[in-house]
């Protein structure tokens, strides 16, 4: 539903002057169902001077049924602003809710129409009524379908047009072309005498015999693309070189032409989106098109009549594209804005400027990178570090970054955490808020979109800022369809790169590992869902927790300790160090003996009752994380361990957390008194060759599984692998190093 305001300024832009009447109504009544008055429409009808009528607009509004077989929306109302100069989405105007990038007037459009001049069409030299009649039967129909055709009409007492009457449906295709064979050229015999001031009518669809509505049509072969807004010659033109898939073109006897337009489609809904697509392309290329012939049951003019002393005739059938697949394959390859293929020799000398760095090591200006973790992670505090580095030019986990303005979309946390974390992380890193303009922040909890519908919104409005990067966590709340099949995360993840593209920048984004153990598999494979996810950023950092033993977490602990009993001795004993050794400062115990015999009593009470606790406590939340990387444009780092200390991440200075394995639980194994025996051993084999091969086929299912994969990624050797599968019955590896699952 769009807003009052919108659908003003859309009619602003619309002359009404230049509107057929079935535009003029399609306007009425797409005000009426977006909720628009009467007086909307009847104030701006009132600017066609010559063809206004007071009080017209309020009796036709009542007749305004809103139909679902005829149902007119605002989209009429858009299309034709477009066509008039109106431009959706500029200043001060939003896109809306269901806009789609690159779906603008400017896709679709092959003609101009202001360098139409026009094809001429000629009136056939010898006037063959039933040679007309015919072939256009020939041509849309079987023998064996019914046709529906009127000659009997009436005037209708408002308007004074004459009008088609119900007409007939019973005969078949071949019946009527056998009695027209044997008419001598008497059509009145086989259809009915026609009132020659308005010629007869046809129906370019097969029906079932029992009626003449939607319902009754058998097959939604033809569309009826009619426009008479503009001279036939031009008309002509711009049907030939769109190169509609046209069956039968006739010339209406009057000012339209007919074109039958090939649809195909299996049932109703398909029909109709199709039809919208057709009609859609012909209005951004200046084919003025009477929208009231959407219907498959709609009646067009017959060939072979006269109308008010001009002829009815077939101007030209079979030509433009074979059929609608094939027309809109090439209408969408005609101005698809893809670049042409280059080679190589001419860029050899002449190689083009690679991105300059974003994050050294990890990530280019431009580009895409994926953060990937298990909930809680942290993975939040560190996009916030991230933002927080790329603004103030600082490093990020160990990697410099460089500096410049970033927007953070907010898709999870209140507005009000999500500030507060800003906060607490610089206050946590100890760093002076020297740019904070560096940084904006899109809070769109409990107001996000699709990504496809949320990404022209942050286009939009990132346009002029000139961000370095645009950060978006958590992308669960934009994901589109299923998150498990390829094509459909290969279609969300394209909206990223419309970001990129558009804004020049940067996009970060973060995902939530898949469930289950993740610590025997490869970094890329532990993303939740599609393997597109691992595939497309061109940088996958990958965070996983380590589990730590009892010692290191004493040890840890200890480490506090004696970093905050050393801050609170500096505060009260100026040559404290000259008295204590080099080992006792590192060690918690041989420091808080100290200050209990330096330090007034009250002091020691207070830092062990109050403060000690508190530093102890928080040595045992704190928990390990390892990242890795896998990247496109950079040589591989060296894994990086680190400590989240709430709210931030630092660096495991002391290596403490190298040897530490993931996934596996520090400390002594319950079963390690008791070793597997054969067959255990060969049951965990077998598992982990079916895991590697269900892993590797899910990231192409079109591709086979090799040895050389399945090596790889389980970290043994090709000839270890081959021994694995022959003890394994259900999997076989051909002449060509292909592993194949037996059914």
């Amino acid at each position: 539903m769009r807003t009052r305001e919108e659908l003003k300024e859309m009619l602003s832009c619309i002359d009404p002057a230049t509107l057929s009447y079935s535009d003029w109504i399609a306007v009425g009544m797409a005000l009426k169902e977006e909720g628009g008055s009467a007086a909307d429409w009847e104030d701006w009808s009132a600017r066609d001077g010559k063809r206004y009528h007071a009080g017209e607009c309020a009796r036709k509004w009542e007749t305004f049924r809103g139909e679902t077989e005829t149902k007119v929306t605002g989209g009429t109302l858009f299309e034709l602003a477009c066509r008039s100069g109106w431009t959706p989405g500029g200043p001060g105007t939003a896109l809306e809710w269901d806009s789609i990038i690159g779906d603008g007037p400017e896709q679709g459009v092959v003609v101009d129409v202001n360098w139409v001049e026009g094809q001429d069409v000629a009136e056939p030299k010898a006037w063959d009524p039933v040679c007309q009649i015919t072939t256009y039967l020939k041509t849309l129909f079987d023998s064996t379908e019914n046709v529906g055709y009127v000659t009997e009409s009436y005037r209708d007492r408002e308007t004074g047009r004459f009008m088609p009457a119900k007409g007939s449906c019973s005969r078949t295709a071949g019946e009527l072309i056998e009695a027209l064979d044997q008419c001598g050229g008497d059509i009145g015999k086989v259809l009915g005498d026609y009132n020659p001031e308005c010629g007869a009518w046809i129906r370019f669809n097969p029906l079932d015999g029992q009626g003449v509505r939607n319902a009754n049509v058998t097959d939604y072969r033809y569309a009826l693309v009619e426009s008479d807004s503009m001279d036939i010659p031009k008309q002509h033109e711009i049907i030939r070189r769109l190169e509609l898939p046209v069956a039968v073109l006739v010339h209406s006897g009057r000012k339209s032409l007919h074109a039958i337009v090939r649809i195909d489609a299996k049932d109703y809904d398909e029909y109709r989106r199709r039809v919208d697509y057709l009609y859609g392309i012909c209005e951004k290329n200046g084919l003025a098109i009477d929208k009231q012939n959407r219907n498959p049951s709609r009646l067009s003019r017959m060939p072979g009549i006269m109308r008010n002393g001009k002829k009815q005739f077939i101007v030209a059938t079979n030509f433009g594209q074979k059929d609608f697949l094939a027309w809109q394959e090439w209408i969408e390859a005609v101005n698809d804005n893809l670049p042409d293929p280059e080679s190589m020799a001419d860029a050899w000398d002449n190689l083009p400027a690679l991105a300059p760095p974003l994050i050294e090591g990890v990530l280019r200006q431009g580009h895409k990178m994926l953060l990937a973790g298990p909930s809680k992670a942290g993975k939040s505090f560190a996009l916030i570090e991230l933002a927080i580095a790329i603004a103030e030019g600082q490093r990020w986990f160990s990697w410099p970054c460089v500096k410049g303005k970033v927007l953070y979309v907010n898709l999870e946390l209140d507005r009000a955490s999500c500030l507060h974390r800003f906060r607490d992380v610089y206050e946590a890193k100890g760093l002076a808020p020297k740019n904070l303009r560096n940084i904006e922040i899109w809070n769109l909890r409990g107001k996000s979109a699709p990504m496809d519908k949320l990404a022209p919104k942050l286009i939009r409005r990132a346009k002029s800022k000139n961000y370095i990067a645009v950060i978006l966590d958590p992308i669960y709340k934009v994901i589109t369809g299923d998150e498990n099949s390829a094509d459909q995360m290969a279609q969300f993840c394209n909206q990223f790169d419309k970001v990129c593209t558009e804004l020049s920048c940067a996009v970060i984004y973060c995902h939530h590992h898949s469930k289950g153990d993740q610590g025997g598999k490869k970094s890329m494979d532990r993303a939740s869902g599609s393997g597109v996810f691992a595939r497309d950023p061109d940088a996958l950092i990958d965070i996983m927790e380590l589990e730590l033993n009892e010692d290191i977490v004493k040890q840890e602990e200890n480490k506090a300790v004696c970093r905050k009993a050393a801050a609170y001795l500096d505060r009260r004993l100026e040559d404290w160090r000259d008295d204590v050794g080099q080992d006792d400062v590192l060690t918690a115990r041989a420091l808080l003996e100290y200050m209990a015999g330096k330090l007034p009593e009250d002091d020691y009470l207070a830092f062990t009752r109050e403060t000690l606790p508190i530093v102890k406590e928080r040595a045992r939340r704190r928990t390990a994380w390892r990242i890795e990387g896998t990247l496109r444009e950079f040589p591989r780092f060296d894994p990086l361990n680190l400590w989240f200390d709430y709210p931030v991440h630092l660096a495991d200075d002391s290596g403490v957390l190298g040897d530490i394995r993931q996934g596996a639980p520090q400390g002594r194994p319950k079963n390690l008194g008791r070793r597997k025996n054969g067959n255990e051993r060969q049951k965990d084999r077998r598992k982990g060759l079916e895991s590697a091969y269900e892993i590797i086929k899910s990231f192409d299912e079109n591709k086979p599984v090799t040895l050389k994969q399945m090596a790889e990624y389980t970290g043994a050797t090709e000839r270890t692998v081959r021994n694995h599968i022959r003890e394994h019955d259900g999997f076989v590896i051909t002449n060509h190093g292909e592993v194949i699952k037996k059914e």
